[in-house]
């Protein structure tokens, strides 16, 4: 027997509910992208266990689209889910299993009825104060305006997350790192 024969090295665990932050290698979104799509992204900051740095920063990372739908094709608005499935460190890729991340957007709805009628409401306050009656039915027209012109950017939209965003993953498992 080898009593001489160091020790290996003990492989670094890195925890359950580890936060990965990663920034996307393409854009995804609920228009461009499908369900199954791999997408590949970059270790964002390092990660560390037990003192020692276990996923370096710039370590690849990939993963799927869960789901992805377009505003429009089902009622609710769009979805765009997403989970990473792995990362290479040290030369070699490691399966992991993360949370997912979900973005939503809601269709054209009530948002749009409460912020058409809060910009009234708001234009009538302003014209109250501004002119008295007169002033409040101008400021209320104005605050119309203005609440349903602000719908127009805050409804309708698909879900698009360009390359280099930012986004966070927790490991549901823990990872171990030779």
């Amino acid at each position: 027997m080898c009593a001489n024969k160091p020790a290996a090295p003990k492989p670094l665990v890195v925890p359950a509910g580890t936060v990965l932050t990663v920034r996307l290698g393409q854009t995804v979104g609920s228009k461009v992208s499908t369900s199954g799509q791999p997408f590949t992204a970059t270790v964002a900051s390092p990660v560390e266990a037990g003192g020692k740095v276990a996923i370096p920063a710039g370590a690849t990372a990939t993963g799927t689209v869960v789901d992805a739908k377009p505003l429009g094709r089902f009622k609710g608005g769009a979805v765009l889910q997403l989970r990473l499935t792995s990362v290479t460190v040290n030369g070699a890729d490691r399966s992991i299993s993360t949370s997912s991340v979900v973005r939503t957007e809601k269709g054209k709805g009530k948002r749009t009825a409460i912020m058409a009628g809060g910009g009234a409401g708001l234009g009538a306050l302003i014209g109250g104060l501004a002119g008295g009656g007169k002033g409040a039915a101008i400021g209320a027209l104005a605050g119309g305006g203005a609440g349903t012109g602000g719908a127009a950017f805050t409804g309708n939209k698909d879900i698009v997350l360009p390359a280099e965003s930012a986004l966070s993953f927790k490991l549901e498992q823990p990872l171990e790192v030779k």
